[in-house]
């Protein structure tokens, strides 16, 4: 163990209330007709996202109109559901003590809205910040914040299934902490 560890650490997952039922409580609480098939939810500690597909489009289009329909339909969604949204919402961070953001798809189009960008503190060193100022100077990022989300998106997408083998690894060793001796 690294210097100054002290019992438990950080952040665990058995800090928070258990989301893995979670999918089916929003299968169950959404009205029907809301989507097409079952949603996507997706958990972590800070937040809850539900992404649902909206029923196709009818009528033809060409590429670009097609994707300025496919936005309207998803914004048009958003404004008619805004009220129940909320309200299940509402119901969903206090039984999972997350806050709850909401997406749609419509045909190749995808978009989150009030979803959350939450603050995390990091100490870099030199050469890492460099990195980071390279990414801004060249115009791929705005800011240091916008180069290290950058950073960890490209890490997500090539190393996505290493990553899932490692959270349900973190949630086993959760696990069995929370079925372990009481050491209070």
């Amino acid at each position: 163990m690294g210097r100054g560890w002290r019992g438990r650490g950080g952040w665990q997952q058995a800090d928070l209330p258990s989301a893995d039922d979670a999918a089916a409580w929003f299968a169950g609480r959404l009205p029907d007709g809301w989507f097409t098939g079952a949603v996507e939810v997706i958990v972590d500690r800070e937040e809850i996202t539900v992404i649902g597909t909206l029923p196709s489009l009818e009528g033809e289009f060409d590429d670009a109109s097609r994707a300025a329909a496919e936005s309207g339909r998803i914004s048009r969604w958003r404004e008619e559901t805004r009220d129940a949204r909320i309200e299940i919402a509402r119901q969903a961070e206090h039984r999972y003590a997350r806050k709850v953001a909401w997406g749609a798809v419509q045909g190749s189009t995808r978009e989150l809205f009030t979803h959350l960008a939450v603050p995390v503190m990091t100490r870099l060193r030199q050469p890492e910040r460099q990195v980071l100022d390279t990414l801004v100077a060249a115009g791929v990022a705005r800011s240091r914040a916008d180069a290290l989300a950058w950073a960890v998106r490209l890490v997500g997408e090539h190393a996505d299934s290493w990553l899932g083998e490692l959270r349900d690894a973190m949630s086993k060793v959760d696990d069995l902490r929370s079925q372990g001796p009481d050491l209070s």
